[in-house]
């Protein structure tokens, strides 16, 4: 009977969830619940916290610092850290600013420099820790200082430059597709490019004899999918339209994520990160991966630098800040890539990221004081990591770590 078999497979699903969590894979379920509580606690305190005008604010206002987290995942999937990429980022945006608006030189190519900076900056990074044996944390660390140093230095005299106003890096953040058809356009392409990459997996993994996720399972998540980037479509619309901003974001995750999860240099990353020994005596060049691994983040951290300047349409010397850094890392983590390495996505960057300037939106929208986000970020990012620490633990008594 039709009503039947339907019971049986939504009887399946939940059970096939429930062992899927039991055994410590807890996916992206925490860090959406904790976004669901974060959004619905806030509308409460503040009707305004869920308008159109605040939730496109808040689209735009997440792709500097995730941007930075992307490429932060790459060296946490690796099993390593970066605590330059907040100068990094401000090194690359001064440099920018100087070349561009000192010296007379085209955006396009002041842009590519500036993003050619980063991806330097983290080799430099990956040889010292790769090459030489130099822990990542000292590597970095010094990174930190010294790269900040440089953007003093670069900086000069100009304690603030200002970008033009109608140039391409300060459209970055301030250009809008008003036409309606745009918003909605991206967000059935979206899904259907999500239904279609899991359904082909299915077949591929059917037809290798290969257990794969059943046809209700596909169908709830796509459906979810659909409802969210629909009603996203829907509040962006109420607004001004699509963001260009957001717009590149998503290009960029989607782009990566094919090549963590679809490729031979992605493969070994995760290899790197399941095990540096394993690795080494599968055939993998550890040395260049973990290289890679601190030039991409280098270079993500460069160009979020420019949509931060964008953003404020100038850089100034206290374009790097503390929370900048610790921003981009918590938003990997909370997004739930792993500390521990092998376990993560660039999707973590745009569920963190959401998590911490939801939080950062919702105190600035009650007027509380900034040091009630970072407690709250803080406890956030801790509990993040617990979850982590326990389905790791989930995972290595089920046999699947």
């Amino acid at each position: 009977m039709p009503g039947g078999s339907s019971a049986q497979a939504a009887e399946r699903f939940g059970d096939a969830f429930g062992r899927k969590v039991g055994g410590g894979a807890f996916g992206a379920v925490p860090v959406l619940l904790g976004l669901l509580a974060i959004w619905i606690t806030f509308q409460i305190l503040n009707p305004h916290f869920l308008s159109p005008r605040n939730l496109s604010n808040l689209s735009v206002d997440i792709v500097g610092t995730g941007m930075i987290a992307v490429g932060v995942i790459f060296v946490l999937l690796v099993g390593e850290i970066d605590l330059s990429v907040g100068s990094v980022s401000g090194l690359a945006s001064a440099l920018f600013a100087v070349l561009n608006v000192n010296f007379g030189m085209p955006e396009p190519p002041a842009i590519i420099l500036g993003a050619l900076c980063g991806t330097a900056v983290g080799f430099v990074h990956g040889y010292f820790t790769a090459m030489v044996g130099v822990p990542a944390f000292v590597v970095t660390l010094a990174g930190l200082l010294g790269w900040y140093g440089l953007m003093l230095s670069i900086m000069g005299t100009y304690g603030t430059i200002n970008l033009d106003d109608q140039g391409l890096v300060a459209q970055l953040t301030n250009y809008y597709f008003s036409d309606v058809a745009a918003a909605y356009a991206l967000a059935a392409l979206g899904t259907a490019g999500y239904f279609l990459t899991v359904w082909r997996d299915v077949k591929r993994r059917r037809a290798a004899g290969v257990p794969a996720r059943a046809p209700v399972w596909i169908a709830v998540r796509t459906g979810v999918l659909a409802v969210l980037a629909f009603a996203a479509a829907y509040v962006l619309n109420e607004f001004q339209g699509l963001p260009l901003a957001l717009l590149i974001f998503l290009i960029v995750l989607v782009i990566l994520d094919f090549v963590l999860r679809r490729t031979s240099y992605g493969r070994m990353i995760f290899a790197l990160g399941g095990g540096v020994e394993a690795a080494r005596r599968a055939g993998i060049n550890v040395a260049w991966v973990r290289t890679s691994a601190f030039m991409m983040s280098s270079t993500m951290a460069a160009i979020g630098g420019l949509f931060l300047a964008s953003r404020i349409n100038s850089v100034s010397q206290t374009s790097v800040t503390t929370d900048l850094l610790m921003n981009a890392i918590a938003a990997a983590v909370i997004g739930g890539t792993s500390l521990f390495g092998g376990r993560g996505s660039t999707w973590s960057a745009l569920l963190g990221v959401l998590v911490i300037q939801s939080i950062a939106s919702g105190v600035a929208l009650m007027d509380i004081q900034t040091a009630v986000q970072f407690m709250i970020t803080g406890g956030v990012l801790l509990l993040a990591v617990v979850i982590d620490t326990l389905s790791r633990r989930a995972q290595r008594a089920h046999g699947r770590a």
